[in-house]
């Protein structure tokens, strides 16, 4: 009987890993040297649908999905579990946590449906910790998560439990509160208050961000997207005209900055 392409993988990652006839590089990796590659992948994905190539989804998707086979292999020679036991444990999962699809739970409002969602999740943890042991409200949130994505799920568990303003007003207060804060750690001269205080700052923002309905993230890396394009049509001029970026004044890379701003924003409404 022919190997379906999953069991052909997971041979394949056991060939690799075979100490005798597999691959040295592949045998003396261990769950924490695969961190950065694992963390990369997941990037590369988020890449590829950005850029909306979807030949390159389907590459990337792979990469993503060998860390997954690699992880599970590693764990199965230690005699931690397998790559099935995975499979078994997010199908179990996404039974739990969806009962309006596979129960016969109602939901009226999508914020009914995320508060079970949180509470499945916060279920599956409490299941995880002794029995004598209280878990905050903020456990499970990956340290090792980009800060403002592990911000913005921080302030989402909080606010989930009464801890938030009540509408966004308040808010726009708080980072005017902030960025006055910002500027009078500056002037005292102390680096490290200037630094706590620019982290006051862009924690809020966050919070800001999640009472408009905004992803910071995706926000933050469109705005370095739209500021890189407009940096390069500055640079383009500038090459254009026989110089460096370090031979124009400021005053005129400002001018020509505004005036990548008004091109690419034509461009973008004649595209």
């Amino acid at each position: 009987m022919s190997l379906t392409k999953t069991q052909e993988l997971l041979a394949l990652m056991a060939r690799l890993r075979d100490p005798e006839k597999g691959c040295a590089w592949d045998v003396k990796q261990d769950f924490h040297s695969l961190i950065p590659y694992t963390i990369e992948e997941a990037y590369e994905v988020a890449d590829a649908v950005e850029r909306n190539d979807f030949d390159d989804l389907r590459g990337e998707l792979g990469d993503l999905l060998l860390q997954v086979v690699f992880h599970s292999r590693i764990a199965e020679e230690r005699g931690l579990f397998d790559f099935e036991q995975v499979a078994a444990a997010i199908s179990e999962k996404l039974v739990s946590r969806h009962p309006h699809v596979f129960a016969d739970v109602k939901f009226d409002s999508d914020e009914q449906r995320q508060q079970a969602w949180d509470e499945a999740k916060a279920q599956e943890r409490r299941l995880r910790q002794p029995a004598q042991q209280t878990e905050s409200v903020l456990a499970g949130v990956a340290q090792s998560l980009p800060a403002l994505v592990q911000c913005e799920k921080i302030q989402n568990r909080a606010a989930s439990h009464g801890f938030d303003w009540p509408a966004a007003e308040p808010v726009f207060d708080k980072v005017r509160e902030e960025l006055q804060e910002v500027h009078e750690a500056w002037q005292s001269g102390d680096q490290a208050h200037i630094q706590e205080e620019i982290g006051d700052l862009l924690l809020v923002v966050v919070n800001l961000a999640r009472h408009l309905k905004v992803n910071p993230e995706i926000a933050l890396r469109e705005a370095t997207k739209k500021f890189t394009r407009r940096f390069n049509y500055i640079e383009k001029q500038v090459e254009a005209s026989g110089r460096a970026l370090r031979d124009c004044e400021l005053a005129e890379l400002d001018g020509l900055w505004n005036e990548a701003k008004r091109h690419l924003k034509q461009l973008q409404k004649n595209g």
